[in-house]
């Protein structure tokens, strides 16, 4: 019989908090520390996580030097995803605020996503995504966003901030002359699709299968930069 095993613990910065890995028979899953048990994510399920980049990625992989930025590097699949999507002069950006999530990915993690974190094309930037999409106007032709559990923050309030009017206007400005915004989240949310197009964005709500094509569905928004 399965059962939950714990590998390791890593805090959260600035948060109090902890996010715990579990090894689960052949899997492996994520959950917060002291939480209702529920998992963040597992290696078993990431169906909308490869979505998150692939559909994205498709729209801007035939631009010269495509540049793209991913909050949150969960288990690995949305970067590797990306990785698979674009050109071999492309460069993913992946901004990460816990140490020990990194980390993972180097170790039992990375057998499961294809180890993308070794592509030379991978850069890691250890800070919040908020603080790399302000600090580089017009700097990246799709941004996908994987934080927390979609415009309601779950394990980091600040995130929050990132599904505002003034964080999806930064967004938007951080965004290439038809850039793309792709946004994860666990369930649908009619009043994020309209910030999304007072935001100056055409914005289309996607439903994907967590895994397969049956189950749990996910929401991912693609947003496509109108004005500059």
């Amino acid at each position: 019989m399965k059962r939950f095993v714990l590998l390791d613990t890593t805090p959260i910065p600035d948060n109090g908090g902890a996010l715990c890995l579990f090894e689960y028979g052949e899997d492996f899953v994520i959950k917060i520390q002291g939480g209702d048990g529920g998992q963040l994510m597992n290696t078993r399920m990431h169906g909308s996580e490869d979505a998150l980049a692939e559909i994205p990625c498709r729209k801007v992989a035939g631009r010269p030097g495509s540049r793209v930025l991913i909050g949150g590097l969960g288990m690995g699949f949305t970067l590797a995803s990306a990785l698979k999507h674009l050109g071999k002069s492309a460069e993913v950006v992946v901004a990460e605020l816990v140490p020990g999530v990194v980390e993972w990915n180097r170790g039992p993690l990375g057998e499961k996503s294809g180890r993308p974190l070794l592509d030379p094309r991978t850069v890691i930037r250890m800070e919040d995504v908020a603080k790399v999409l302000q600090a580089e106007p017009q700097g990246f032709d799709a941004i996908m966003l994987d934080v927390d559990n979609g415009p309601e923050g779950l394990t980091q309030k600040a995130n929050s901030w990132l599904y505002s009017a003034g964080g999806l206007a930064a967004c938007a400005k951080a965004l290439r002359p038809k850039g793309v915004l792709a946004v994860w989240s666990a369930s649908a949310d009619k009043l994020f699709s309209d910030k999304l197009r007072k935001a100056g964005f055409k914005a289309e709500e996607v439903q994907v299968f967590a895994h397969g094509n049956k189950g749990t569905r996910h929401t991912i928004w693609i947003a496509e930069k109108l004005k500059g």
